[in-house]
């Protein structure tokens, strides 16, 4: 990869500090190892205790793995705190954690449309309101929440899912009006199906429900989006450049993946 700034590889980020939450697999992990990739410091958070092994086996000096449930507010200000105090206040929040349950809408119980809107939404909301305030005092900084093209448009079978991305695209623009001109950025980046464990679970998903071959789920998948799972780089790629100074002047957009080739 290439510095934005220099064009010397891996220093675009040195001396930055990035905080990334669901970074123990799929976009969250290809996010984070992005980042180090390029020179910053990252705080890498995961929901449990026992997952944090095996995100330390690959950070190794280059950060901190931190423990919080992102559906709880007080677990949230800890780890943004830990973050501070170890490697410092985070120049770049990223908002990766999510989860999707695919269910009819008059099967989306109250436990299933809670789960997910705490997850989804709430996460982003406890974890901004924790970072944001250094960023002010800073007079720079940038949030970037992973949404979805599903924060964007309709989906079948995926209500709260939907709901919950409309939600934080929509969290997202409010956020870049009431802060402009403050040095703070928010953007959402909203990739269609990622080659990840949850696309990897919608799949089966589809199999189980509607008895088609994996390669036919897939496909159904596939049909508006150039016929292949985007990389989890492509999307980590993108990160980088909206917290690049290329991409310090674009702040409440919501970026598409996946319409291309």
């Amino acid at each position: 990869m290439q510095d934005f700034e220099t064009g010397r590889p891996g220093r675009a980020f040195a001396g930055q500090v990035v905080l990334v939450s669901g970074a123990r697999q799929g976009i969250g992990a290809a996010i984070a190892r992005a980042f180090i990739a390029e020179g910053a410091r990252v705080a890498a958070m995961v929901r449990k205790p026992e997952q944090a092994q095996e995100v330390e086996d690959w950070l190794a000096s280059a950060g901190i793995c931190v423990t919080a449930d992102v559906t709880n507010e007080g677990e949230c200000r800890a780890a943004v705190r830990e973050c501070e105090d170890q490697l410092g206040a985070c120049n770049v929040l990223v908002n990766a954690a999510g989860i999707a349950i695919s269910k009819k809408f008059v099967d989306t119980d109250q436990d299933t449309w809670r789960r997910v809107i705490a997850t989804d939404l709430d996460g982003p909301y406890h974890l901004i309101r924790a970072a944001l305030p250094a960023m002010l005092a800073r007079g720079s900084g940038v949030v970037i929440s992973i949404a979805s093209t599903a924060g964007l448009q309709g989906g079948r079978f995926i209500a709260a899912y939907t709901a919950a991305k409309h939600g934080l695209v929509g969290l997202t623009r409010a956020l870049a009006a009431e802060y402009s001109g403050s040095g703070v950025s928010f953007n959402c980046v909203c990739p269609a199906y990622v080659d990840t464990p949850m696309t990897e679970r919608t799949i089966e998903n589809i199999v189980e429900k509607t008895g088609r071959s994996r390669e036919a789920a897939l496909q159904a998948l596939l049909i508006d989006q150039g016929g292949r799972l985007i990389a989890p780089e492509e999307v980590a790629a993108t990160c980088l450049m909206l917290a690049s100074e290329t991409g310090k002047s674009i702040s409440g957009e919501a970026i598409v993946i996946g319409r291309g080739t």
